[in-house]
């Protein structure tokens, strides 16, 4: 587990996280209260640049939690989903096995 607020990913981590997630990649940026007041719209969040650029600047706007099991990731939303991932990830590994 990361807490990415204390340990906050680097333009690097961010690029490889978008790159191996299930999502798209603009629901890992938060539509809260804070995107408003900084005055964002879609616009801003419609490519991996500009995901990456805001949060690496606004790390509290990174959707979580976000779950990683090797080289591949999903949003941890709703909660029903990494129990469906994770076995889905067990399954996968023992076919390949």
């Amino acid at each position: 587990m990361v807490e990415y607020l204390k340990e906050r990913p680097d333009r690097a981590s961010l690029e490889h996280l978008l790159s191996i997630l299930e999502d798209p990649a603009t629901d890992l940026v938060r539509r809260d209260s804070q995107f408003k007041k900084l005055g964002l719209s879609e616009a801003d969040v419609e490519t991996k640049e500009q995901i990456v650029n805001l949060l690496l600047g606004k790390p509290r706007l990174m959707q979580r939690p976000v779950v990683v099991m090797g080289e591949r990731a999903i949003i941890g939303r709703p909660k029903a989903r990494v129990l469906e991932f994770l076995s889905g990830s067990r399954c996968a590994e023992a076919l390949a096995g």
